[in-house]
């Protein structure tokens, strides 16, 4: 389906973007759902909508020239204008600007785009601000502009993987199961997000994941070399109540270990994790003590939850007007359409 997408994004200003990628279950096959097209150029199941993101480096005048070229792609935001827009999409919400479900007859999809500046895209990655895109990040994409052409970006790519997986690591037993890590770390932003709640299917982490179970490792495989010191496989056993196969982690859970993980969490984790902890004073105090504490895993999701939660709340609210209310309406319709027929 590459040259679909391809084909899809060429009627968009790309001079100023400087890395692209698609998502969603309509890109990366989801259990429960239709089917999704191979390489050989098929279409996404009928009816779904193709999910993108634009990192550029200039917002503005990205903005500026898709306004000119696609007017109708915008709600009545953008009749105040590509540094209003800018301005919307940089200073409210996780940093996005999105178009819904924008459709395209000539090859026959329909879109949702976000925007976000590179600037923004690079704090969510390093220092989980949002955990918005960082979070979409830690599941397989498929990527349109290749980030290693991007030396900053790979490497913020990178880090937010291993952040991922550390945090994954504090969370989890000493032995695990390849479903029960990715399980996890496709969970880390979703827990927390309001939309779980209402509109999404309860079962969207383990639909994620079980088809996935190959491309996540691809994904991970750099950063699990990253962590050897601390994880390993450790032989061949079953999942838990089946008699499938399962390839069985074991992991370093000494405080030492933990210490280490923790002192390189993301930024904005850390504050949250000085905020929950029991214990009072800098970081490195709340380090030593939560190494050694038996309420870790608790403390730890409860502050990922509140990254997640903040920023679901904020950017959904900032979609509506981009959206327009007919499109919110129809998308929340969409979404819990899925959501009832799984």
């Amino acid at each position: 389906m590459l040259d679909l997408y391809r084909r899809t994004v060429a009627r968009f200003p790309l001079g100023s973007v400087s890395y692209m990628f698609a998502y969603g279950s309509g890109v990366k096959q989801q259990e429960g759902y239709a089917k999704v097209g191979n390489s050989n150029n098929k279409r996404p199941p009928p009816g779904t909508v193709v999910d993108l993101v634009f990192c550029v480096r200039d917002a503005q005048g990205f903005h500026a020239e898709n306004l000119h070229r696609h007017p109708e792609h915008y709600s009545a935001l953008g009749h105040l204008g590509p540094n209003f827009v800018a301005k919307y999409q940089e200073r409210l919400g996780a940093g996005v600007y999105c178009n819904t479900l924008v459709p395209l007859p000539d090859v026959g999809i329909t879109i949702k785009y976000g925007v976000v500046s590179q600037e923004q895209l690079l704090e969510d990655l390093l220092d989980w601000r949002h955990l918005y895109l960082a979070g979409r990040l830690h599941k397989p994409v498929t990527n349109l502009v290749n980030p290693s052409d991007n030396p900053p970006l790979k490497a913020a790519l990178d880090r937010n993987l291993i952040s991922a997986l550390q945090v994954a690591l504090l969370l989890l037993p000493e032995k695990f199961t390849a479903y029960g890590l990715f399980h996890t770390i496709a969970g880390l932003s979703y827990k927390g997000d309001f939309r779980m709640i209402f509109g999404e299917n309860k079962q969207k982490v383990h639909n994620i994941v079980s088809p996935q179970i190959n491309d996540f490792f691809a994904l991970y495989q750099p950063s699990l070399g990253e962590l050897s010191d601390y994880v390993a496989v450790n032989m061949k056993g079953h999942e838990p109540g089946s008699r499938k196969p399962a390839i069985i982690f074991e992991q370093d859970k000494s405080s030492s270990a933990t210490s280490q993980h923790l002192r390189r969490l993301p930024r904005e984790l850390q504050k949250r994790l000085q905020r929950n902890a029991a214990c009072r004073g800098d970081y490195t105090q709340v380090v030593n003590h939560l190494s050694l504490a038996s309420q870790l895993p608790e403390v730890l999701q409860a502050s990922v939850n509140d990254i997640v939660w903040r920023s679901s709340v904020t950017q959904s609210l900032k979609n509506i007007p981009s959206a327009g209310l007919l499109k919110s309406l129809a998308y929340s319709y969409r979404k819990a359409q899925k959501t009832f027929a799984v």
